[in-house]
């Protein structure tokens, strides 16, 4: 009993002791908050937090959600890459979805954590929420409603072990920019342009086509994507040589051979967007030079029919239409290639520049030469190779008992991949589809004999035409010369 006596004393000895530092310590907070300026408070917080900070070893960076009056780039980044590294069993996780295009976002909810390894080292994640409607109050808008300052700051705390440092400063967070940039890239919902005066009007771009799906020579389109990949990686290598960083592509073909394909493969290939460019809506050259400096870097120009989009004029002097004052500011074919690879070719960079054209033999060929347009890329007719992707596309078929004859003819006949594409979607049934695609080149083919076999005897008839007339013009003068001799 004595024991438990002297044990109750003893609570109420550190109770009493404990209630009389925590009001010693209010007491002092409260003359400090009076009596100290608030200079002098954050200098002391700081050396308290510098004390506390060598003693731990543990290190933590914060990364807030702005910076200044501008989003903090950092913190978006390392928001886009923990979404993909997020484990799903957290108790609490936040997910959105803003495009119904696109797949459900994970991230972190306020105050929890999570681990990311990167190179053997670990690093612990923390989302930190924190109230600021005392700024916003403090800068005039009593009712935390100012547009300059958010009621809630969001930063993540990265902490790790202070050995890490040089790691985690110069190789972590290098990493998370890079990744994020890439997914960004990837989700990023590509838009095509279209030209209305001075300026551009976007919309997106949901077009399918890709390399894989595109009914092309393998190896034709292999050297393309090989070009495309050397193109992007070459910034250094462009600035060394002195030259834009910039490419051109000119795609030539009848219509229907997959011209426009390829182009949408090549934005959907680079994650580039697309500017498509119609001449006849330009009608002087300053317009046109301001459009230009108004695309984006990495992005794709495009003139669909160079050669009859207008009548450009040509480079020489003395041409007609060149010697009027009025016509000093119109779109010439002068003035084009000072876009192509002049001076003003540098007003963006990693920037592809394609035309297209039916007829490649109408073009100037100071259009053509290297600088300007660098590859140029024929998109013929319809090949057995591009017959059996065609097939994968619109039946998922990679062998049939009809490939042979349907081979056999398209070597044959003159056929587009526009023309195979329709008979091959007039029926879901892969064997009547098949079959009909069949028909249709047979009868393409007769129809090419019939129509050689037609111009054969055309040709004949003209000829023995044109042999009466001779003969006819022959007896002519013969008639003339019986007549002035009956008249004499």
């Amino acid at each position: 009993m004595a024991s438990y006596d002297k044990a109750m004393e003893s609570y109420k000895k550190a109770i009493t002791t404990a209630a009389s530092l925590e009001a010693s310590a209010m007491l002092v907070w409260g003359v400090v908050n009076e009596l100290v300026p608030y200079e002098v408070r954050n200098l002391l917080f700081s050396g308290m937090g510098y004390l506390r900070s060598h003693m731990s070893s543990q290190h933590t960076i914060i990364i807030e959600e702005t910076e200044g009056w501008a989003n903090n780039q950092l913190y978006d980044a390392a928001r886009a890459y923990l979404a993909t590294r997020i484990n799903t069993d957290m108790q609490r996780l936040r997910v959105s979805r803003v495009d119904e295009t696109k797949s459900m976002m994970f991230s972190m909810e306020e105050g929890e954590e999570m681990a990311d390894v990167h190179e053997g080292t670990e690093f612990k994640w923390r989302l930190v929420c924190r109230d600021n409607s005392s700024a916003s109050s403090s800068n005039g808008n009593g009712n935390g409603r100012s547009g300059n300052f958010k009621l809630e700051v969001r930063s993540f705390e990265m902490s790790f072990h202070r050995k890490h440092k040089e790691k985690a400063l110069t190789s972590y967070l290098p990493h998370i920019l890079a990744m994020a940039k890439k997914i960004k890239e990837q989700d990023r919902t590509l838009k095509i342009y279209m030209n209305k005066g001075e300026s551009w009007f976007a919309i997106d771009l949901h077009h399918p086509s890709t390399f894989s799906t595109l009914a092309m020579d393998h190896k034709m389109k292999q050297s393309v994507m090989d070009d495309l990949e050397r193109f992007v990686k070459r910034k250094e290598y462009y600035k060394k040589i002195g030259k834009a960083w910039k490419r051109g592509y000119l795609l030539y073909g009848l219509p229907g051979t997959g011209k426009s394909s390829m182009i949408a493969a090549m934005a959907n290939y680079l994650k580039f967007d697309v500017y498509d460019l119609e001449l006849t809506e330009v009608n002087w050259k300053s317009t046109l030079r301001r459009l230009l400096i108004g695309m984006t870097n990495r992005s794709i120009l495009v003139t669909e029919d160079i050669d009859c989009t207008v009548e450009l004029q040509q480079r020489e002097e003395g041409q007609e239409g060149t010697k009027s004052n009025p016509s000093e500011d119109k779109v010439t074919l002068s003035g084009l290639l000072n876009f192509v690879d002049g001076l003003w070719s540098t007003s963006g960079k990693e920037r592809i520049i394609i035309f297209t054209t039916n007829y490649k033999e109408r073009l100037d060929p100071a259009l053509l030469r290297p600088g300007r347009m660098d590859m140029h890329i024929h998109m013929g007719y319809c090949c057995p190779e591009s017959f059996r992707i065609l097939a994968s596309n619109y039946h998922s078929i990679d062998h049939h008992a009809t490939y042979p004859e349907i081979e056999e003819l398209i070597k044959e006949v003159m056929v587009t991949p526009a023309e195979v594409a329709e008979v091959l979607m007039r029926n879901e049934e892969t064997d009547i589809a098949l079959e009909g695609l069949i028909q249709f080149l047979k009868r393409k083919r007769d129809g090419t004999k019939d129509g050689k076999a037609e111009n054969a005897a055309g040709q004949m008839a003209k000829e023995e035409e044109q042999e009466e007339e001779k003969m006819t013009k022959s007896d002519v003068p013969d008639n003339q010369n019986h007549q002035d001799e009956s008249k004499e």
